[in-house]
């Protein structure tokens, strides 16, 4: 007969020790109870800790990590394919220059391809979680803020991806450092001042003059200033001065959805996270990423009522890009909206006569804007060239791509016509043109009768800017995604769009020369389709149904006919 010290040993005594244990436990009041569990498990884990264990464990946590690598191999496949220098004396240094040609160029393309497409679905996974497909997980506003973070970070080392246009950003900046006027003179100019600058400027953009506004080459300046001729250290400089523009959106974004109806998660997630942006406007370094940033903010603290404050950013933002300047005009219509229901509110009586209305907010609109510009342009000492780099705007039409529509029109006339391709192109541009003005007023005159309203015009007029200009590249479409992401969309919508910005990231090399390839175009465009499905459906090409068919069928055979070992 055991003794009861003994009993207390067996397996039935440890249950109903246990079990004494857990009621006295749960008895107890919830100080005691949490020193209980401490002394029973251990050493507490900070709760940061734990939150984020959960997290990395997790659905989002899986798609975070999928993009984080998918940056990390375009990151070390842009040394090899991406816009990589004429001359690269640290990939020589390191024994990487056969990277670059032959075997190593394509494991390069590989790299950077792979890493598209795992950022891409890494996306469209976390994706499903923000619109709700996969009930009973979620993703907060936080985690999806970290996870920019997180997918931005290599790209912040890489080589300009998918573009060539940090280099010239660089080479404006060193001609106003060297006291050459941007606005009159293409970087040929340079010579021997920034040699390594210059031999890695586009051949398109050696003679054409700055497109860009003050605020912008006074940022080129300064970096070329600290880092001089070492065009590494200028890119990685140029990523960083993005940056604020990147917070600016994370911020401003969710702001808008509550006056356009959006819901915020979705709204970042299609705004920011969004491969077309990250990879386009961080890794190939475009101070859209700036420009977006500045106009979001500044129409969000309109929406807010810091009218004076929300114009002098959006103005910043022009002063960075002109584009930012379609977004004025609708403002105006928006602080007086705010100002009929401020007198309203106060009972100060009927507003005065819209023309009057009009013609006031207009003038301190206007006011603040020109001190901003004039305050900007005293600083970079151009002050006999205040609006020269305006001129510069048409230097764009050296781009010829599929991607506006007036090359489309061309290209179409010169198929079912003996014309020649320059002739018709010059034609349909003008064409376009007048059409973008014409549209441009009747958006601004359309959509002012509320908050809501005003903001869609501008994302209205944005989308006619991109279709209609004389060239379109990928990255433009961050202006009217930037607003559209706000809007409460439907699934189909999303999906849409989903597709549409994948296309647009598979359509041009990682050295960034647009795709002509009739095979990589239908490539690009299966996945694009398969991107969008994927949103709504976990497997849409029914992958799963098939191998488990084919498993099924294997352990039918296998039972009824089970051959020797």
């Amino acid at each position: 007969m055991p003794t009861p010290e003994t009993d207390s040993a067996t397996p039935d005594a440890a249950n109903t020790t246990i079990t004494r244990t857990a009621r006295g436990v749960a008895q107890a009041d919830p100080a005691d109870r949490a020193a209980t569990r401490s002394s029973l498990d251990g050493p507490a884990t900070p709760g940061w800790l734990h939150q984020a264990a959960d997290f990395v464990r997790g659905p989002a946590g899986h798609s975070a990590t999928l993009g984080f690598f998918g940056a990390l191999l375009m990151t070390f496949g842009g040394f090899g394919a991406g816009s990589t220098r004429r001359s690269d004396p640290l990939l020589e240094a390191m024994h990487l220059s056969w990277l670059r040609f032959g075997h190593g160029l394509v494991l390069s393309s590989l790299f950077v391809w792979i890493g598209v497409i795992a950022m891409i679905t890494a996306w469209v996974r976390l994706g499903r979680i923000v619109i709700g497909r996969q009930p009973g997980i979620e993703v907060t506003l936080n985690e999806l803020r970290v996870i920019v973070g997180v997918w931005i970070f290599p790209l912040l080392f890489s080589v300009p991806l998918f573009s060539r246009d940090a280099y010239s950003y660089l080479a404006q900046g060193a001609m106003l450092r060297d006291h050459i006027n941007p606005y009159q003179f293409g970087p040929t100019e340079l010579h021997a001042n920034a040699a390594t600058v210059l031999d890695n400027v586009s051949p398109v953009w050696l003679n054409t003059t700055a497109p860009y506004g003050p605020v912008f080459l006074l940022i080129g300046r300064a970096i070329t200033s600290i880092t001089g001729d070492n065009v590494v250290a200028g890119t990685i400089a140029l990523r960083l001065v993005m940056l604020p523009g990147l917070a600016l959106m994370v911020w401003a974004i969710p702001h808008l959805t509550k006056h356009l109806g959006g819901k915020p998660t979705t709204a970042l997630w299609l705004a920011v996270l969004n491969p077309l942006v990250l990879i386009h406007l961080i890794g190939g370094v475009h101070n859209e990423m700036l420009m977006v940033g500045l106009m979001c903010a500044g129409i969000a603290l309109v929406l807010e009522h810091h009218h004076v404050a929300g114009i002098v950013v959006v103005a910043v933002g022009v002063a960075v890009k002109a584009t930012a300047g379609v977004a004025l005009p609708f403002l105006v219509w928006i602080w007086m909206i705010h100002e009929r229901e401020r007198r309203a509110a106060q009972n100060e009586g009927e507003m005065p006569h819209p023309v009057l209305t009009f013609a006031k907010i207009s003038a301190l609109g206007v006011a603040v804007f020109v001190a901003v510009f004039a305050m900007a342009t005293w600083a970079t000492g151009l002050r006999d060239h205040q609006i020269g780099w305006l001129t510069a705007l048409s230097g764009s039409k050296k781009i010829i791509n599929w991607l506006s529509l007036p090359t489309i029109m061309a290209h179409i006339v010169t198929w079912v016509t003996p014309f020649q391709m320059d002739p018709v192109l010059n034609v349909t541009r003008l064409m376009c043109a007048v059409v973008m003005v014409g549209f441009l007023v009747w958006a601004w005159w359309r959509f002012k009768s509320s908050e809501k309203e005003a903001v869609l015009g501008i994302l209205v007029a944005f989308v006619a800017i991109v279709i209609l200009s004389p060239a379109a590249l990928p990255w433009y479409y961050s202006w009217p995604l930037a607003l559209a992401a706000a809007f409460a969309l439907s699934t189909r919508t999303l999906q849409i769009l989903v597709g549409l910005c994948t296309w647009l990231m598979l359509i041009f090399q990682p050295d960034g020369a647009p795709v002509t390839g009739y095979v990589h175009g239908t490539l690009a465009i299966f996945v694009a389709v398969v991107a969008a499905r994927s949103l709504r459906t976990v497997d849409p090409l029914k992958l799963r149904a098939a191998q488990s068919h084919i498993e099924t069928q294997t352990e039918k055979l296998g039972t009824a006919a089970p051959g020797p070992v």
